[in-house]
């Protein structure tokens, strides 16, 4: 969590606001300003740009959350995570087409709101080093990074970590566990959250290590420490494995 981050508040319910900046500001993050209008959004942005905007579906005046959402989507280039209590169709629909990073239904918990930010954060990171990997790819054809813009190559990945890229060794990695559309890396101690599917991921690493033996879990054969009936562990983690995985492990395990 990057505490530098602001985040501005578009929220016409004060008591509901005032809330979600207590709990902004528990996470360390930097709250920009409260505002209850569309139209404030938009001034406040001109002077103070955040980092991200939690924006109410139904706000109150000339412009609601979603079309307050698309002129900040036409005008610059900021995260908006919508707030909403009403999540008929319409409303989404109409909410989608605004490239939203995130919807979370109110009432919600701490941890919905933290989550949905720091899963925002990571997005526009990787989002950032994809586009800067792209550019280099085009202007330079020595570039290290070639047209990795998943950042997967044949010994290693590259992720997005502190403004840098971050290299891990394939041959470290521990194993993966999805997280819904993300997937966390686990290796050598550290703990890394990338936006890519565990499908995704496990086409592009290399076969001759690594297999899914769970819905959830893809492993480095070479890591395993031991083998039971229904899981394996690894680092002193017991990952589950199902049962049609079981036999295609130690057949694995055999000529690896």
């Amino acid at each position: 969590m990057d505490s530098s981050k602001k985040i501005l508040i578009v929220e016409d319910e004060m008591v509901i606001a005032a809330n979600i900046s207590l709990q902004l500001s528990d996470l360390g993050y930097e709250v920009t300003g409260i505002l209850p209008r569309g139209e404030e959004a938009l001034l406040n942005i001109k002077i103070d740009k955040p980092d991200i905007v939690l924006m109410d579906i139904q706000l109150k005046g000339e412009m609601d959350g979603i079309e307050t959402a698309c002129q900040i989507e036409l005008q610059y280039n900021i995260p908006i995570i919508y707030l909403t209590a009403n999540t008929d169709d319409a409303h989404f629909i109409r909410a989608k087409k605004t490239h939203p990073y995130a919807f979370i239904s109110k009432p919600f918990k701490k941890l919905d709101l933290q989550r949905a930010i720091e899963l925002t954060l990571e997005r526009v990171a990787i989002e950032s080093a994809s586009e800067a990997l792209n550019n280099s790819a085009e202007n330079n054809t020595d570039t290290p990074f070639g047209n990795a813009t998943d950042f997967i190559l044949n010994d290693r990945i590259f992720v997005r970590h502190n403004e840098k890229m971050l290299k891990i060794n394939i041959k470290d990695i521990y194993y993966i566990e999805a997280d819904r559309n993300y997937c966390r890396i686990f290796s050598q101690g550290r703990e890394h959250l990338i936006v890519m599917t565990l499908k995704d991921i496990d086409e592009k690493l290399p076969q001759k290590h690594f297999l899914r033996i769970h819905r959830s879990y893809v492993i480095n054969l070479s890591q395993i420490d031991e083998v039971a009936g229904t899981h394996v562990v690894i680092a002193k983690k017991a990952i589950p494995m199902s049962k049609a995985m079981r036999t295609e492990l130690l057949k694995r395990l055999q000529t690896i």
